[in-house]
């Protein structure tokens, strides 16, 4: 509700971030040469990951062929470092493009990578309109980080 209800005036958050030189602050996990891999500050579950272009773009299109790859490859890589420290059951992996598909930055476009577990859903989100994340955002960051600083040795 904060990031519903807050204001969102200024520029696209995406591109504030990654030209900054603040990641963990950022919660940027990795930076590829075309896109990065960030934290959803505002999580539908524990460790929602993000692949983001660092150009401005609502669209797939006119992407280079070394953009697509580095695209699904951060994917990919996002998907391991879950693995390895939250030993998730299986992903939700998606794009929202335009606001009516649920976009919630629809200027920039995103992969959400979504660890999920048999039986993660509860009934806090329907009675309550919360969601519990069992542990700080931050906790979160530090181990996926050492993680991803082992993958890539």
């Amino acid at each position: 509700m904060e990031y519903i209800l807050g204001d969102k005036s200024g520029d696209c958050i995406f591109c504030e971030k990654v030209d900054e030189d603040r990641d963990e602050e950022n919660l940027i996990l990795y930076r590829g040469s075309h896109h990065f891999i960030i934290m959803n500050a505002y999580p539908y579950n524990n460790g929602h990951l993000m692949v983001v272009p660092r150009r401005h773009t609502s669209t797939l299109a006119g992407w280079s062929p070394e953009e697509r790859v580095e695209f699904l490859e951060l994917a990919d890589l996002g998907v391991e470092i879950l693995k390895r420290t939250m030993n998730p059951d299986g992903f939700n992996i998606g794009i929202n493009m335009g606001e009516c598909a649920g976009a919630g930055i629809a200027s920039h476009i995103h992969l959400h990578i979504v660890p999920r577990w048999s039986g993660d859903c509860n009934f806090m989100p329907v009675f309550a309109d919360t969601r519990v994340i069992p542990e700080h955002i931050q906790a979160t960051y530090k181990k996926l980080r050492a993680a991803l600083e082992n993958l890539i040795k």
